[in-house]
């Protein structure tokens, strides 16, 4: 690969010259040579902007064997070829054509198109997957239906399957077997998908709110059919939930589930069928933590919304990924909401977004959601595009109330089905159903970066007039040196010393709301709210739920975050004042350690965690996540220059403090939520085991006997994954001697199930200890671990470079160095997944001279290797310059 791709950009996007009216795909599989027949329909496009253009298909890594144009075959002067492309000039308007190509999906280590998964051949085609296949359009705007034939050896490869519904199959006379799938609805390419192999079927049924019976099937491997039951229901449970909350019904007569383990990503929502990490469908108690439960319900959710916001409209081209993949997330965020708890999902989605997404909107690769230009289009599968995404679709429902963003969702589906559009379609039906004004509102779609309110308040005793003003600004980002204001929705509340909310009125107004929360809409660089009719000066609770993807800055006292972590109504800013209390007091440690002082103490802090610890009404997963520190990753985000050993030295040092302090408390806790029934998913027992396991793991942190012989317990009697995991993790990061023995025999009991060997690696990867980077090295060797597997590298390398900041920003740049040589030995076999590492090294501006100097020897090493592939040119170039 030349180091110096080419730039892809939006605002060349011309329509395609060429659509396709009908694809019929022929497929004659075999491990080293599987043979593609693609027949095309073709007619000129008449919104083409070159009436006289040549015919262009795309197509990589394939053997042409034939090109017949309307039955005649062509010879080789009759068109041209290279690496990436199959061009006929002179083509009628109208016309079939028919290719010949040849693939070896054996070979195929990038997994992506065609290629073999433990036997079993699958498919990954987003986002241009489809052109290592067979030579066609490869692009979302491309949009036809398919119909499919398998033919493949029938002992070998008994499970024939394909996107639609199953037309036909049959025995041939040579050994081999077919099947004949049409998929009726018109989907771009990057929406096909066929497996082939030794699969068991899991089967059950949904019915329809229109009476139709639908089919739902899950496909693993034979050693796997015991552990679906939870991904079916949680299968079940979306299809509802979609038809109720946004009058959403299946359409085919099939829907279909393959889980495979080796997938780039979680998952993907090919037309009718799914094609999943396994990581994503598989569970059991004994084998599965309650995070893999949620993950399953909601990665499983995901891929069925995109039934309709992804596949029935699709985007116009990858530039608005985000269409599909913001609104996704945004849906199926509510629908995990809706199913468990929502305030904890709220807090579990903003931790995501401010250790992913907020580090990267301040980092190299910072874009807009919707990006304004690409190398590689595979590094733009980004938190900002997901995660970022999902909350200006929120902050879109935050501004219209959930009944207009509901009607704004009818609007743009009955506008839009069975098109590729963008997202001034979408804002459009938004603001078309509403009445609503949202041209301000594109910006958060074109400026990258994360905007910072700053709040200064003034209470006039006298008048009873509470200010607040507001000051938006957002940092310059790579190619947008200034940003033009955002429209921002400010969901706050005010507080009487009691802790109640107080009615709001504003300056002008007739009457006031009623108490509680409202959304303000801050337009302006500054503007000022003027709050009338307070008889005393109130407690300020803003951006309540999140309400806006932005860092606020507001100097409240740490009594006043203290009384808002007690008392706030907002469940959200209750957990987010005591983690504003708790990163004041974790970097004003880390500043006296860089200094040489004695520590600081952390009394409000403590007594705040402590009376936090002994509420025995509250949600316990709510009190898991307000007892919870905050990451070492957040907490370098906050710092102008990272320290990561001091973060890590002071995070640990509070820890142990707050254990010593209330190593009782702790303890009670602890032996009062202990199991009383049968594994459950319900919220309430999966808070109880959260809070449960927080308490354990503080308690660890002193590492006494008692506590060990306690987590010791644990672990061995341990009837779910959950509480397991939490107890050998928790020896894991121990310098206990038992350490090593409860590694081992874990590693013993499971080490049949791939998926929880990941678990045991990225306990190791993770590790506090000073031999981390080499016992990850040894791991490399160890029979678990197969760098052609993206699980096994996230679980191990990934959990070590992204997940264990201290040992990884080592001053002898040992991290470093390594993280690059397993990017170079990545490249080659998948570039996504290189790429993916290659990140870690991209905020090197962050640290100190030291640091920043080894991070860029060996960017610069990665830059300068030959043949570097387009994703992680990208990456390290932008990284660089």
């Amino acid at each position: 690969m030349t180091n110096r791709p080419t730039t892809i950009y939006l605002k060349d996007y011309t329509p395609p010259a060429f659509l396709v009216e009908n694809t019929d795909l022929h497929f004659e599989l075999a491990e080293s040579k599987t043979r593609v027949t693609a027949t095309l329909r073709l007619r000129r496009n008449p919104d083409s902007t070159d009436p006289a253009a040549p015919l262009v298909l795309h197509g990589r890594e394939l053997t042409l064997r034939d090109v017949i144009l309307d039955g005649r075959p062509l010879p080789a002067a009759a068109y041209a070829v290279d690496t990436e492309t199959l061009t006929l000039a002179g083509v009628p308007d109208t016309f079939t054509l028919r290719t010949v190509t040849e693939i070896n999906p054996q070979a195929n280590t990038s997994l992506e198109g065609l290629y073999l998964s433990s036997g079993n051949f699958c498919t990954q085609c987003e986002a241009q997957g489809f052109r290592k296949i067979t030579y066609y359009p490869d692009r979302p705007d491309v949009m036809a239906p398919f119909t499919v034939t398998l033919v493949a050896d029938r002992a070998k490869y008994p499970v024939l399957l394909s996107n639609g519904n199953l037309l036909e199959k049959g025995e041939l006379d040579d050994g081999r077997h077919f099947a004949r799938w049409q998929d009726p609805y018109k989907k771009p390419s990057y929406l096909f998908a066929l497996v082939a192999g030794q699969l068991v079927k899991i089967e059950d049924r949904f019915t329809t709110r229109s009476g139709r019976v639908v089919t739902l099937q899950i496909f693993v491997e034979p050693r796997n059919a015991d552990k679906c039951e939870h991904a079916m229901r949680s299968l079940q449970k979306a299809m509802a939930w979609d038809e109720e909350v946004f009058g959403l019904e299946y359409d085919l007569d099939i829907y279909m589930i393959v889980a495979v383990d080796d997938f780039n990503m979680g998952a993907m929502e090919n037309k009718g069928l799914n094609v999943f990490n396994s990581k994503y469908v598989l569970a059991r108690p004994d084998t599965a933590t309650d995070a893999d439960y949620q993950g399953i319900e909601g990665v499983i959710g995901h891929e069925y919304f995109h039934n309709w916001t992804g596949n029935r409209i699709t985007c116009r081209d990858w530039f608005q990924l985000s269409l599909k993949e913001g609104l996704t997330v945004f849906r199926d965020q509510e629908f995990s909401a809706d199913m468990t708890s929502r305030p904890v999902k709220r807090i579990e989605e903003v931790r995501i977004l401010r250790q992913a997404q907020f580090p990267e909107d301040a980092g190299p690769m910072a874009h807009p959601v919707r990006p304004e230009s690409y190398v590689e289009i595979n590094n733009f599968y980004t938190a900002t595009v997901y995660n970022k995404g999902a909350e200006v679709i929120r902050m879109i429902q935050n501004l219209l109330g959930r009944e207009g963003f509901r009607q704004g969702m009818d609007l743009y589906i009955e506008r839009h089905d069975g098109q590729a559009v963008t997202t001034e379609d979408f804002l459009a039906a938004m603001a078309d159903a509403n009445g609503a004004d949202l041209a301000q509102f594109r910006r958060w779609y074109s400026q990258a970066g994360t905007p910072e309110i700053h709040v200064t308040t003034e209470f006039d005793p006298a008048s009873g007039v509470y200010t607040l003003r507001c000051r938006q600004s957002c940092p310059p980002t790579p190619g947008q040196e200034s940003k033009q204001p955002f429209h921002i929705p400010l969901a706050l509340g005010l507080l009487d010393r009691q802790g109640n909310d107080l009615p709001l009125q504003l300056e002008g107004e007739a009457a006031p709301h009623e108490a509680g929360t409202r959304v303000l809409s801050l337009r302006q660089e500054e503007e000022s709210f003027r709050f009338v009719g307070l008889t005393e000066e109130p407690v300020p609770s803003l951006l309540r739920d999140f309400s806006a993807p932005v860092k606020l800055q507001i100097d409240l006292a740490d009594a006043d975050l203290a009384f808002l972590m007690a008392r706030d109504a907002d469940p959200f800013n209750r957990w987010e004042a005591g983690q504003q209390l708790a990163t004041r007091v974790l970097l004003g440690l880390v500043e006296d350690l860089r200094q040489g002082r004695t520590q600081g103490e952390a009394d409000v802090f403590s007594e705040a965690f402590g009376l936090t610890l002994q509420d025995r009404e509250a949600d316990p997963a709510l009190l898991a996540l307000a007892l919870t520190l905050p990451s070492e990753t957040y907490l370098a985000e906050q710092m102008t220059v990272v320290d990561p050993a001091a973060i890590h030295a002071a995070r640990k040092a509070l820890r142990q403090s707050l254990a010593r302090r209330w190593q009782a408390e702790l303890l009670d806790t602890y032996e009062r939520l202990g199991e009383t029934g049968p594994y459950s998913i319900e919220p309430a027992a999966v808070g109880r085991r959260s809070l449960k396991n927080v308490c354990l793991a503080y308690l660890m942190a002193l590492e006494e006997d008692e506590t060990v012989r306690l987590c010791q317990r644990q672990f061995a009697q341990g009837d779910n994954m959950t509480d397991v995991i939490a107890a050998l993790g928790a020896l894991a990061h121990s310098r206990r001697p038992e350490r090593q023995a409860a590694l081992a025999a874990f590693y013993g009991q499971w080490r049949q199930d791939p998926l929880v060997v990941d678990k045991w690696l990225s306990l190791q990867a993770t590790a506090d200890h000073p031999d981390t980077l080499m016992q990850v090295r040894a791991l490399m060797a160890h029979p678990a671990f197969s760098l052609r597997n993206p699980n096994k590298v996230r679980a191990l390398i990934g959990a070590f470079c992204h997940g264990n900041p201290a040992a990884f920003h080592r001053e002898d740049g040992s991290g470093y160095r390594f993280t690059a040589e397993q990017v170079l030995a990545l490249d080659p076999l998948n570039p996504q997944v290189a790429a993916r590492l290659a990140a870690a090294l991209i905020r090197w501006r962050k640290f100190d001279d030291g640091r920043q100097q080894l991070m860029k020897e060996q960017l610069q090493r990665l830059l300068d290797a030959p043949r570097l592939s387009r994703d992680v040119y990208e990456i390290v170039s932008k990284s660089l310059s």
